[in-house]
């Protein structure tokens, strides 16, 4: 260490000591602190005897009893002194009464808190519970809205601050209870003022909630206006932070579905919408801009959305315990805003309370309907979905037929289209069934497991002699398997389904339960779905038919066991799933088998077969692929 860098420490040091020394109070100084503490706990004292006696105030021997007036003026007096020091320009705001005002549209009744400025409850006005209730996204004890900023050295969370009305449209001027309709529309402000500590609100400061409702809509517009409070936020300020807390009640018949489909979603400044983990209790803490912030349900979300981009989102979800069966999960986002206290005037945001309907988020342009699960990880998925289904589900709405018959006429359609997939899946197992006993004669003529390849080589040039694709058959059915994988990504998102009754089922979204178990059943529930045993039943009679077609002997039994435990493992799975997919998987199987014997009573197998023997009479080329393949498969034989 040289000569420099010493001397500069004990100049470091003097400092401090020297600041230490003259900062340090006075022995007056600390006579007047002390003094203040004494009169502040004889005050406090004097209050807890008065409350212990029923306001008799203790009388202490030799001294005169105080009047109750002195000391609940004491009491007042201490309480201003500390919600001063707690919140500084906001201590008027540290007191006061919650007050109520509520304002129904056509699609929403919403309710505003003076204690936090906040939203305290959603209702979706036309929708109902799974048991018949008012449907409430959240209510005044399972939310919190906070917005959290500096005010000199202060912490401010106006979540325990109270908020004055304003009525910025003049129409509703004191009104606490607001109903518009039609086209109509209203602005309604909570206002937090600053500057005061007594009962003289100082007007010219203020931080405003702006709420804009319109009749017709589920968004509500959301801004946060600061007027003359230059000086009272920190001048350092670099963006304002909300904090976002719900507690998600359970709206669904099954419990175990809806968790399964509540989580956080978020959607990234390039567009790409992501979401925590609906299985189990997840964080993330997104360091970039977010457009939006969703806590999602099975067919309803709420939604808060930035006016242009949040700069970050810390987003938590918890799972409710096992036992409880009124709530979900509970949602925690925290977003921040950029915000500059001499330049910002304004932070512009909206929310958005209503269903989980694809037509609607499609209107706001904000991808919104990317939560609901359509298939967007696989493109054939949700081009099937939303360029197919959702049109020809949308149009036959438009009838106002059940929505048991939509299904019905929906399938219908799909078998339509792929008739011909289905005409050529059956050719091919025709083909298959015809070749067998020459397959057969095949087998026996390489019984040892060292001809296998021999045997193979065998079969696959008789198939290329009678001119038989052994893998068409396959094909058709990978054609289908998007259409499979889209019906049952649609039918569980479906909104559209809620609450439609069909025969005997209630709710073609969720489960149908004709009889109620007195236990529960592992990995099968306490109830019976019939539209899932009718399923599964018909899958069974599918899988055995299609074996029979299929059937080229004995290679892999295994395989066919497996064909049919299938279904068997899927009734568990099912039977709590959405009765609308049951109920399409079994009109499909009836489709399918109706399809198989139309398709026999047109296609002649005699002459299937006598064109197969025509076609092993021809010379068959062999392509350069092939006879490279054969070249590899003898050389793999000679070894």
């Amino acid at each position: 260490m040289n000569k420099n860098s010493i001397i500069g420490i004990l100049l470091i040091f003097g400092l401090m000591i020297g600041y230490t020394v003259f900062m340090s109070p006075s022995k007056e100084e600390l006579a007047a602190q002390k003094r203040a503490q004494d009169s502040i706990a004889a005050l406090q004292k004097q209050i807890t005897d008065t409350s212990q006696t029923g306001n008799q105030t203790k009388v202490v021997e030799g001294q005169a009893a105080p009047a109750v007036d002195s000391v609940t003026k004491g009491a007042d007096t201490l309480s201003k002194a500390n919600l001063a020091d707690q919140l500084g320009a906001f201590a008027f705001a540290g007191t006061g009464k919650d007050q109520v005002y509520t304002i129904e549209s056509e699609k929403l009744k919403l309710s505003f808190s003076s204690k936090g400025g906040r939203i305290s409850q959603v209702q979706l006005v036309g929708y109902k519970t799974f048991d018949g209730k008012p449907l409430i996204l959240f209510g005044p004890d399972s939310c919190d809205f906070n917005l959290a900023f500096f005010s000199d050295v202060r912490p401010v969370n106006t979540s325990g601050l109270y908020f004055l009305p304003a009525w910025p449209d003049k129409r509703f001027e004191g009104k606490n209870d607001i109903k518009i309709s039609g086209n109509d529309s209203v602005k309604f402000a909570l206002r937090l003022y600053a500057g005061s500590t007594d009962s003289a609100v100082a007007t010219e400061s203020y931080i405003e909630y702006l709420y804009t409702v319109k009749a017709n809509d589920f968004m509500v517009g959301y801004s946060v206006n600061f007027v003359g409070m230059e000086k009272f936020i920190a001048m350092n300020t670099k963006e304002m932070n909300i904090d976002w807390r719900v507690r998600l009640p359970r709206l669904e018949k099954s419990l175990e579905n809806e968790k399964l489909n509540t989580t956080v979603h978020f959607r990234h400044s390039d567009g790409e919408v992501d979401y925590l983990n609906e299985r189990k209790d997840d964080q993330q803490n997104i360091n970039t801009r977010v457009k939006w912030v969703s806590f999602k349900q099975q067919f309803f979300s709420s939604t808060l959305i930035a006016g242009d981009m949040f700069q970050n989102a810390d987003m938590k979800k918890t799972s409710e315990p096992e036992k409880e069966q009124n709530y979900l999960e509970y949602m925690e986002s925290t977003v921040s805003l950029p915000f500059n206290p001499l330049a910002d005037k304004q932070l512009n945001m909206s929310f958005y309370f209503g269903p989980n309907k694809y037509n609607i988020l499609r209107t706001y342009k904000l991808d919104l309907e990317r939560q609901i699960p359509l298939g967007w990880s696989f493109f054939l998925m949700q081009w099937i979905n939303r360029f197919a289904v959702l049109p020809v589900f949308n149009f036959l709405e438009g009838f106002n037929l059940n929505y048991g018959i939509i299904i019905l006429i929906l399938t219908i359609l799909l078998k339509i289209v792929l008739l011909p997939i289905a005409y050529k899946t059956y050719l091919s197992s025709a083909k298959m069934r015809l070749l067998k006993p020459e397959v057969d004669e095949i087998t026996a003529k390489f019984p040892k497991k060292e001809d296998a390849m021999k045997k193979q080589q065998a079969t696959m040039a008789l198939y290329k002699k009678a001119g038989v694709n052994p893998m068409s058959g396959c094909v058709p059915m990978l054609l289908q398997f998007p259409i499979l994988l889209a019906m049952f990504r649609f039918f569980p998102a479906s909104i559209e389904l809620r609450q439609e009754a069909f025969l005997w089922a209630d709710d073609l979204s969720s489960y149908d339960s004709i009889y109620n178990l007195p236990f529960n059943i592992p990995f099968y529930g306490d109830h019976v779905s019939l539209f899932t045993l009718l399923m599964t039943i018909s899958t069974i009679i599918y899988t055995k038919i299609n074996n029979d077609m299929m059937s080229t002997g004995n290679q892999m039994p295994g395989m066919k066991t497996m064909m049919y435990l299938m279904p068997i493992m899927f009734l568990g799975f099912f039977n709590s799933y959405s009765s609308g997919l049951s109920y399409y998987y079994l009109l499909a199987n009836l489709m399918t088998f109706a399809q198989m014997y139309l398709i026999r009573r047109f296609v002649n197998e005699d002459k299937l077969h006598a064109q197969i023997q025509e076609n092993k009479k021809k010379p068959v080329k062999k392509s350069n692929f092939q006879k490279r393949l054969e070249d590899m498969a003898k050389s793999q034989g000679r070894k």
